[in-house]
């Protein structure tokens, strides 16, 4: 079975409208940053980023590779760690805290290569990720009593998921890997959801089906999302706010149109 046939895009993706871009100042947004710096040696990863998510939005980060755009999901995280500046997440300093402790506060994510246990069927992923973060079993209360089976098992249907519960992740297709990223994410219910490169490493007959999933879970469960991007038409299609990063800044964040016809981001980032 590919991926296709278990991904029924729907109507529900049409993106809402887009909001005006963060200003600096206090935080004002479900997830905000003040002043993000990193560097690598002599590269900046991160140059004194500014910047503000609000509830509800669709935030799609473009840029060439090297841009900065995986090092701020990474440092909001907690994977990696900012030379200066702060995060904050639902009005809390996050900080410097770890990938667990951002995780427990509600910040969901999903990697470019997905992180799934490839050794376990599809719907032990779900029981492990939701186990581990929150109540861990014991020799006295083994897994299945540690975690919400009808939680795991609504994330499955979802996430078009429930028909290969009992398949051996390892043995899914790209597209429903991705998927299953996702699942182990959203079974923690998350407010805000990270996705880095969702689409990748999926054929182009398939993008536009896994991102219609996608969009409808986030939607149902009324979760706020960034996914990093390459494909143009993915943004376009599903993105309500596009921010644009060029060598460790963001060069343009508004309406994807707009930001798609900014001449720095048609030069550095669409490369026409």
């Amino acid at each position: 079975m590919n991926a296709t046939a278990t991904m029924t895009p729907t109507s529900s993706t049409t993106p809402r409208a887009a909001t005006a871009p963060a200003a600096a100042g206090a935080p004002r947004g479900l997830l905000s940053t003040r002043g993000l710096s990193l560097r690598f040696g002599g590269v900046v990863a991160a140059d004194a980023i500014d910047f503000d998510l609000l509830p509800g939005e669709r935030l799609a980060v473009v840029g060439q590779n090297g841009a900065g755009k995986t090092t701020f999901i990474n440092i909001c995280t907690g994977y990696l760690k900012a030379d200066q500046g702060q995060v904050f997440f639902d009005g809390h300093e996050v900080t410097g805290q770890s990938p667990r402790q951002i995780t427990r506060r509600g910040v969901g994510r999903s990697f470019q290569l997905p992180q799934v246990f490839g050794e376990h069927t599809v719907r032990e992923c779900l029981m492990v990720a939701a186990s581990a973060v929150h109540r861990r079993p014991g020799f006295l209360r083994p897994m299945a009593q540690a975690v919400d089976a009808d939680e795991v098992d609504a994330t499955l249907e979802l996430l078009q998921l429930a028909d290969r519960a009992h398949d051996l992740a390892g043995a899914l297709p790209e597209g429903q890997r991705k998927l299953l990223d996702v699942a182990m994410a959203l079974v923690l219910r998350p407010q805000l959801m990270i996705m880095d490169e969702p689409t990748s490493g999926v054929s182009t007959d398939e993008k536009h089906d896994l991102m219609a999933v996608l969009m409808k879970a986030l939607d149902e469960r009324r979760v706020t999302s960034i996914f990093v991007e390459h494909d143009i038409d993915i943004v376009r299609r599903y993105a309500t706010r596009l921010a644009a990063w060029i060598a460790g800044r963001i060069a343009a964040d508004g309406a994807p149109e707009e930001v798609l016809r900014d001449p720095l981001v048609v030069k550095n980032v669409i490369g026409e």
